[in-house]
């Protein structure tokens, strides 16, 4: 029975506001609990070049990095205990040159913080011309 006559029902209507606020709280659930790593899903050759042998220039300093993480500083083995004194060692290195350009040649096994190590090294040493040797491509 309808004892409310003459009162009409109101229609129905869905609220929206708090679905929307459950899609907004799973959608961030989901940017934040997500893993965007690339590095894993990539195979990394080293790099190779096709040019010709350039020449040895008068203002290079050539640091040659080993597997070991021995390090070797115009054909003279280097050895340091911090980032500083290697800093030092290239300083004594660059003394005389005029825009010296710090080559690094790193063995490919080598690993990445003794190539940074070297790279901090000259920043500190106010070295700020890098560059990296790479091998022949095979033909």
């Amino acid at each position: 029975m309808n004892f409310q006559r003459g009162k009409q029902k109101e229609p129905l209507e869905i609220n929206l506001v708090p679905l929307i606020d459950v899609m907004l709280v799973i959608l961030i659930f989901l940017m934040v609990t997500t893993s965007y790593s690339k590095y894993t899903e990539l195979q990394i050759n080293l790099p190779t070049a096709n040019t010709e042998k350039q020449l040895e220039r008068s203002n290079e300093i050539a640091v040659v990095v080993s597997a070991q993480g021995e390090y070797v500083v115009n054909r003279v083995r280097a050895g340091f205990d911090s980032t500083e004194q290697f800093a030092e060692v290239l300083k004594q290195a660059a003394s005389g040159k005029k825009d010296p350009l710090v080559v690094i040649s790193a063995d490919a096994k080598a690993s990445h913080e003794s190539v940074v190590r070297v790279m901090w090294a000259a920043q500190s040493a106010g070295l700020g011309q890098i560059s990296f040797t790479t091998q022949s491509a095979p033909k």
